[in-house]
């Protein structure tokens, strides 16, 4: 009894950053509590202030948009067209800072059929010499897992640590075009993702579980793919509509 008390006051005490995070008084704000424990905004809901394209020195504003306080990923079939009839050049969308232990929070929403996500411990360097605009990272899927042909993998499915980790049993997701609430740590070698107030992946890299899925992934010829690094938070541009708000961090002692 005394251990499972134990352990249920160390979940709650671990779970705690992310509830007082979620009860901002509005989005893409801070609370007076949030600020006093080390979070910062990284979107500020009108400008791509400390954000770039990956691979350029600004954004690419034909695939990327402020909407409405959100930061919202373009539909490829609506994106502007050159002079030659393509759609303009588009790319992920990185912060200019990096981080190494980090909590991460932020909200997302997609229309039906979707599919985006955010990418995190990203090295531009490795990504672009595997693609100039595309990175490579652990990524938190975002995707409507109903219409979604990805929905058929059960480690690409919304808020899976994609192609390596399905979401565990507690995943709720919240109906096509409502705001989900995401959470991201990486403290050291673990991880941990969470979905509206639950948290359905958690990792620990160098273990023999870990290498194994990493050796059955699309990463397992991508040499330092899982190296621990002071890395970008990385949105995907993946073709479809998606939008974001909330975006906070703070860094955490390792």
């Amino acid at each position: 009894m005394i251990k499972a008390r134990t352990a249920a006051l160390l979940l709650a005490a671990f779970a705690a950053p992310f509830v007082a995070s979620a009860q901002s008084s509005a989005p893409n704000t801070l609370t007076a509590a949030e600020k006093g424990a080390g979070w910062r905004l990284l979107f500020d809901g009108s400008t791509f202030k400390g954000w770039r394209g990956l691979g350029y020195d600004s954004v690419p504003s034909a695939h990327w948009k402020v909407v409405n306080g959100t930061i919202t990923k373009i539909a490829k079939k609506n994106v502007a067209k050159m002079p030659d009839g393509q759609p303009a050049n588009g790319g992920d969308l990185m912060t200019t800072d990096a981080w190494r232990d980090f909590e991460l929070t932020f909200e997302w929403k997609v229309p039906p059929g979707s599919n985006s996500g955010l990418k995190y411990n990203v090295s531009e360097e490795i990504s672009k010499k595997s693609s100039n605009h595309a990175a490579l990272g652990f990524e938190y899927q975002v995707l409507d897992d109903s219409l979604n042909s990805d929905n058929k993998i059960p480690t690409h499915r919304a808020g899976s640590l994609y192609d390596l980790i399905t979401p565990n049993g507690d995943k709720h997701l919240m109906p096509v075009g409502q705001w989900n609430q995401s959470r991201v740590v990486l403290r050291g070698n673990h991880g941990e993702h969470w979905l509206n107030g639950k948290m359905i992946v958690s990792y620990d890299l160098g273990s023999p579980r870990m290498d194994s899925l990493l050796a059955k992934s699309k990463y397992h010829t991508t040499q330092g793919f899982a190296d621990r690094r002071e890395g970008h938070i990385v949105l995907q541009d993946h073709n479809d509509e998606a939008s974001f708000r909330s975006i906070k961090i703070r860094a955490l002692k390792p």
